[in-house]
């Protein structure tokens, strides 16, 4: 691969729910960004860290990364275009910026002919958004003339199955938590022993008192 030149912004995005996971987290997008550039007589001016949430559709990390690029005559780079190539705003955002972009895990093209590829992906993205959108709709309609029931949300279906996980976990961290409530341990008290023990929570973050209690009062309900 071509060593690069020049002065580069990076930007790289975590979600709030996968940060640091199956290669998702910001150390392993550094790496990615550190390797793309491959050596070279470069500089990394600055670097954005987008966290995503599943709510927010704004990108004001991206927004301040392309202002730095312009403000230091810089190239962004992005450390795992992922999902994002599925986001036609935030395609059509990098193409309208006149700042050059380099994907660590694309080809790098240059010029007309890369603005000429995120165009195409910009349409692709749109293109799949409208397809989802008409295949839903058709498949509610179907639904509904079989007399189908609508309105239950994929939480509300997936409710029994996350209640029995909870449960399942609960279960596992009873025999801890049990002996550290004997030994008098607050809930913040238990939740700074399973980070010092490096007990893992039930989806992978941080131990804090509010999950600590909803745990016990799991166990005290016997659910």
């Amino acid at each position: 691969m071509t060593a690069h030149h020049g002065r580069y912004c990076s930007y790289l995005r975590v979600s709030t729910d996968r940060q640091g996971i199956d290669g998702y987290g910001i150390d392993a997008q550094r790496k990615a960004v550190a390797d793309r550039l491959n050596g070279g007589n470069w500089k990394l001016v600055e670097e954005f860290v987008e966290v995503e949430s599943g709510r927010r559709r704004s990108r004001p990390e991206l927004q301040m990364a392309l202002g730095a690029c312009r403000k230091h005559k810089a190239k962004l780079i992005v450390g795992k275009l992922d999902r994002l190539a599925r986001d036609t705003k935030f395609l059509l955002t990098l193409l309208d910026s006149g700042v050059e972009v380099l994907f660590c895990d694309l080809p790098h093209i240059p010029g007309a002919m890369g603005r000429f590829v995120v165009t195409q992906m910009a349409a692709v993205a749109e293109l799949e958004a409208g397809l989802i959108s008409e295949r839903t709709k058709a498949g509610l309609a179907v639904a509904k003339q079989r007399g189908v029931r609508l309105g239950r949300t994929g939480a509300e279906i997936l409710a029994p199955k996350f209640r029995a996980e909870a449960k399942a976990r609960a279960e596992q961290l009873a025999p801890i938590i049990r002996e550290l409530q004997g030994d008098g341990y607050s809930m913040r008290g238990i939740a700074g022993e399973l980070e010092k023990r490096k007990v893992q929570t039930p989806r992978g973050g941080s131990w804090h008192p509010q999950l600590v209690k909803r745990i016990v009062q799991r166990l005290d309900a016997g659910a």
